[in-house]
């Protein structure tokens, strides 16, 4: 896959190459956890929420925004350093707000490619839901700007897309749930590509060219993951199956290429960046990368809960609870992905809100 993985890093920089300077930037979002800035403050019935302490303690003012961190994502990251601000939660402005002009987050906690993952979450915006929610962004756009303008826009805008962790880690992994029974993962991995490229391609009706599909990271070396081995040691399985979902997701990427007329999609492997900050922490300024900062019960979902006690050198960890990086490991991450794939052909980066010290 070597030769692929070489394609989609020049794809890249084609996509890149053609990005507006950073005041007519425009971002569009899709994703879970690792992305949502508030989506899911919105549902009253949602499990899936990071709307309290001890989340955002690292964020700039200091208080939970719906982030599933103690301060920014990647995604807040990359927005500094392309020189515009993080998109909007979807749900957070209104239809006809001139924000959308500029850009939109519709990411949500739990969400996955597949409509049926994260349905114990009980409110959630899926890739499909994600997906009606920027048709609807769209109508709204031509009804400010008009329909020859607002195609401008969509086509000119840069789509990051980050879904597929809760596929496996909220779906296929759960033994109490019916897609771990019913697929082997051959057919689980085929399900979740072919229903990928539909959306992609949905997408790409609805306007997008120029789209970023960011890969699975090794998932059997989260905490909630190493909690299943009595070592607590990375599940090698589970890496295998994502390392296969990466391969086809490339694979799609290509084919995808070939088939839209002007699509520029690109495949961001982060895989082995992610691998290699779990196994080699303190090359990265970190000392813990087994466990997380916050002391999660994973039997209860894993997340930071406010009765949690949390780790006063958060700094030094890369995992804030037992799924999704610190604001520490996320600047790491986010640089490295920016440093890789992006370097000359963005506008000059904005400072990124500076993380409050540990206390």
């Amino acid at each position: 896959m070597e030769f692929q993985g070489q394609v989609c890093i020049v794809l890249m920089f084609t996509v890149l190459a053609a990005v507006p300077a950073a005041a007519s930037l425009v971002t569009f979002v899709f994703g879970d956890s690792l992305t949502d800035v508030g989506n899911n403050n919105f549902f009253q019935l949602s499990l899936a929420k990071a709307n309290y302490p001890f989340y955002g303690i690292d964020f700039s003012g200091g208080k939970a925004t719906g982030r599933f961190t103690n301060g920014r994502t990647i995604g807040d990251i990359i927005s500094a350093k392309l020189g515009i601000p993080s998109p909007p939660a979807y749900l957070s402005i209104s239809p006809t707000d001139d924000a959308i002009l500029k850009g939109v987050n519709y990411a949500s906690g739990g969400a996955g490619i597949l409509n049926d993952t994260g349905l114990y979450f009980i409110e959630r915006l899926t890739f499909d839901d994600q997906i009606n929610c920027f048709n609807k962004t769209k109508v709204a756009i031509k009804d400010k700007i008009g329909a020859e303008a607002a195609n401008k826009l969509c086509n000119e805008a840069m789509y990051f897309i980050g879904l597929g962790s809760n596929d496996y880690v909220n779906n296929f992994l759960q033994p109490f749930l019916a897609d771990g029974e019913q697929y082997t993962h051959d057919e689980f991995v085929e399900l979740l590509v072919s229903t990928l490229g539909d959306q992609l391609t949905r997408l790409y009706q609805l306007g997008a060219r120029k789209m970023v599909f960011n890969g699975l990271a090794p998932l059997g070396c989260i905490p909630s993951q190493r909690a299943k081995s009595k070592q607590r040691i990375c599940l090698k399985q589970v890496n295998q199956w994502v390392q296969e979902f990466n391969s086809k997701a490339q694979e799609l990427v290509t084919d995808l290429n070939g088939q839209l007329p002007s699509a520029q999609i690109a495949f961001a492997d982060t895989y082995q960046h992610v691998l290699d900050l779990i196994e080699n922490p303190t090359a990265y300024g970190f000392n813990v990368s087994n466990t997380s900062c916050c002391n999660v019960d994973t039997k209860l979902g894993g997340l930071c809960l406010p009765n949690s006690k949390v780790c006063t050198n958060r700094a030094d960890y890369v995992f804030w609870d037992a799924f999704h990086p610190t604001d520490a490991a996320n600047e790491v991450l986010g640089d490295r992905f920016f440093n890789s794939l992006f370097a000359n052909k963005a506008p000059a980066p904005a400072p990124a809100p500076a993380p409050q010290p540990s206390h």
